[in-house]
């Protein structure tokens, strides 16, 4: 199963996602959708999985969950919107992570990208940076990666390019 993983769109979705995602099998977008045409582009494109973020309205909140665990390829996989990061999760994942683990978990929110495996949870922490144009980080980036029988492969971090001002 190939992947695009994507984060903190902002209601800016840059094309280059279209050639980069070409072949994943699916997108999934880690919150901070803003518009709903972004969401529905990706969702013409490939299948999608997607959580709605602390920017999103009612609507996005409506159509997606919060949190979303799911399996693919025998991985369990949680993804959130605002997670933190290895070792300090906010106080909701942290307790929510006493309760139950992931094999990988997605966050997006603080537009800093990052891939760790967090060895207190035996589990994958990814953030993939952010892809709009709002937001302090300077360069927009998207990751991409494989999973195949439990097995993560692949994995590739791609710039966008630098964040453009907003108008």
């Amino acid at each position: 199963m190939k992947i695009g993983l994507i984060s903190d769109t902002h209601s800016h979705l840059d094309t280059k996602v279209f050639s980069y995602f070409k072949d994943c099998d699916e997108i999934w977008h880690a919150g901070d959708i803003g518009d709903s045409a972004i969401i529905n582009e990706l969702e013409k494109f490939k299948p999608l999985r997607a959580v709605f973020g602390n920017i999103d309205d009612k609507a996005m909140q409506a159509r997606f969950p919060e949190d979303l665990w799911f399996t693919c390829e025998g991985l369990t996989i949680w993804m959130t919107h605002i997670g933190g990061a290895p070792p300090n999760y906010n106080p909701r994942i942290k307790k929510l992570l006493k309760e139950k683990t992931p094999d990988v978990f997605i966050c997006g929110h603080s537009h800093i990208l990052r891939v760790i495996k967090d060895p207190a949870y035996n589990m994958l922490y990814i953030n993939p940076g952010a892809a709009g144009n709002h937001g302090f980080h300077s360069m927009k980036t998207i990751v991409r990666f494989e999973i195949n029988n439990k097995i993560i492969s692949k994995l590739e971090v791609i710039e966008l390019g630098k964040r453009g001002m907003i108008k």
